[in-house]
This record gives C-alpha cells, sequence and structure tokens, in this order.
C-alpha cells in the first residue's frame, strides 16, 4: 500500500512540475511582450496629442460646426457599447472586468429605458455575453494582443456609421487603462460624439476657446471636422486597443507568476508527503523484520 501511494506521489510531482515549465515560459514571454506594448503605447502618444491639438484648434474656430461631433448630446435614446476584452484567457481578473463592466452599463442603459446596440473586442467577449442573454451587434476577434491601425480603423468604421447615420446617438467604450506595471483600471469612456478637448467651450467659445494670432483653415472647419472626426475615432481606438494590450500582458505575466509559485509550493509539499511516506514504509518494514527475529530468537530458545 505504501508503494502504491509513492508510486502516485511521484506521478503527482512529475505532473506539476510540467505544468510548471508551461506556466513559467508563459511568464517570460508575457514579460518580455509588455515591453513592447508600452514601447507602442509611448510611440503612439505623439500622434494622439496631435490629433486633440489639431481638432481643438478646429473647433474652436468654428463651434456651431464642432457642437454636431463634439460634446455630449441633449438626450440619448439609443447608445452604441464597444467593449475590448482579450483573445485568449489565462490571464487572471482581465477579461472578466471588463465584460462584467460592460455588462453592468447595459443593465443601466435598459434599466433607463435606453436602447443599446453592443460590439466587442475579442474571442472571450462573444461567448460571456451569449451566455448572459445579451446580444451582440459584431466582434472583432484575432487581433487583441497586438493590434495595427488597420483593425482600429476597421472597427471605428462599423462603430461610427450608426452614429454618423443619426442611428445611435452616443457610442462609449469599456476597457483596461494601463497606467504602469502595478496599475490597470477598467474604464469607461465616450466616444461618441468625440468629447470635447479642453480649451473648446462649446457654442460661443469662451476666452480659452479664441484662437491666438491667425489660422487659415483649408478646407473650411465645417469640412474639416467632418473629415478629422473618423480619424480622431480611429486614435481613440487604437489607443484603447494597445492598452488592452499592454494591460493583457501585465496580467497574464502576474497570474502566470503566481501560477509557478503555486506548482512550486505544491511540488515542495507533496514531496515531503511522499517522503513520509517512504520512511513509513520503511518503518514498517524494519519493525516486520525486528519482529520475525524476535519471534526466531524465542523459537529457538523454547
Amino acid at each position: 500500500m505504501a508503494g502504491g501511494q509513492e508510486r502516485i506521489l511521484r506521478r503527482r510531482i512529475r505532473t506539476v512540475q510540467s505544468t510548471r515549465k508551461i506556466t513559467k515560459a508563459m511568464e517570460l514571454i508575457a514579460a518580455s511582450r509588455i515591453v513592447r506594448a508600452q514601447t507602442r503605447i509611448v510611440a503612439n502618444r505623439p500622434f494622439r496629442e496631435g490629433m486633440e491639438r489639431v481638432l481643438r484648434v478646429t473647433a474652436a474656430a468654428d463651434p456651431v460646426a464642432a457642437a454636431k461631433l463634439l460634446g455630449t448630446p441633449a438626450s440619448v435614446r439609443h447608445v452604441g457599447i464597444l467593449a475590448i476584452a482579450g483573445d485568449r484567457g489565462l490571464a487572471g481578473s482581465y477579461n472578466t472586468g471588463v465584460l462584467r463592466a460592460t455588462e453592468r452599463l447595459v443593465a443601466e442603459h435598459k434599466a433607463a429605458g435606453t436602447e443599446v446596440t453592443l460590439w466587442s473586442v475579442g474571442k472571450k467577449a462573444p461567448a460571456y455575453f451569449r451566455y448572459r442573454g445579451i446580444e451582440t451587434a459584431g466582434s472583432f476577434v484575432g487581433f487583441a494582443d497586438r493590434p495595427e491601425f488597420a483593425d482600429a480603423r476597421r472597427v471605428a468604421a462599423v462603430v461610427g456609421a450608426p452614429f454618423l447615420a443619426g442611428e445611435i446617438d452616443l457610442v462609449q467604450l469599456v476597457s483596461t487603462r494601463f497606467i504602469s506595471a502595478g496599475t490597470q483600471l477598467v474604464e469607461r469612456l465616450q466616444l461618441l460624439p468625440l468629447p470635447l478637448p479642453e480649451g473648446v467651450e462649446g457654442e460661443g467659445g469662451g476666452e480659452e476657446g479664441r484662437l491666438e494670432g491667425y489660422t487659415e483653415f483649408e478646407p473650411e472647419p465645417e469640412r474639416l471636422l467632418g473629415g478629422l472626426a473618423p480619424r480622431a475615432l480611429e486614435a481613440e481606438i487604437f489607443a484603447a486597443l494597445l492598452e488592452g494590450a499592454a494591460s493583457f500582458f501585465t496580467a497574464q505575466q502576474r497570474a502566470m507568476a503566481a501560477a509557478t509559485d503555486n506548482a512550486d509550493e505544491l511540488v515542495r509539499t507533496l514531496t515531503r508527503v511522499m517522503n513520509r511516506a517512504r520512511q513509513d514504509a520503511i518503518t514498517t518494514e524494519i519493525m516486520e523484520i525486528v519482529g520475525g527475529a524476535e519471534a526466531l530468537r524465542q523459537a529457538k530458545e523454547a
């Protein structure tokens, strides 16, 4: 019986050690990709800031036209929601954090009597919403961990079309914001109408919204805003995809590091149990030998 238990424990230890090799490899891969994802976020920041600066100047030149694409709608009857999750699991609470926040947002809008259209990014999202009876208008998969600008453009085209057609009054984004390697936050953002840039106060402008010096626009600001708005939407979605990818790899690295530590602890525990079982078996065998020798000695004396 003791020998059989020892074999079972040895088999379990080998299994845990094999799993540990996988989790350790995934931890190292995720750690290497975090740096690359952070680099892409930093590289994209000048373009995003430049787009916001051009949008701010153009909107300040024609606040009336800007009011159609920027700001907050007075009444909301139909909301579009874009949820950015991951294509893979084994990343701790990364996917569930975004998906649960989206589910709560959908419930809030439906409780207020607002119609909701939902889009998702990542393979984990459709199954989650389907299981909970939430219908999705479309899903994008296959690029959540390595997004390109073309992917953001494709998502923006689908999300922006109903808004430009007047079918949707407000488009919101639920994604994970990458703050640092130790901090990632699930947040809700307004995508459309585009958030009013700092320094623009809507119709009438204001002291901060007035242009300093002379700026010549070609074409006129209203047409220019019509062309800038889709580009600004693509820039916002691309930035959210990049931060989501960095957050995914960070969460995966932490999850795999914890799994590796747990595997090490389990191996130590099983090794102690196996050694104890082996010692018990050896002690039992010694006691049997001593008992047999004592019985033979007594039989000889008799």
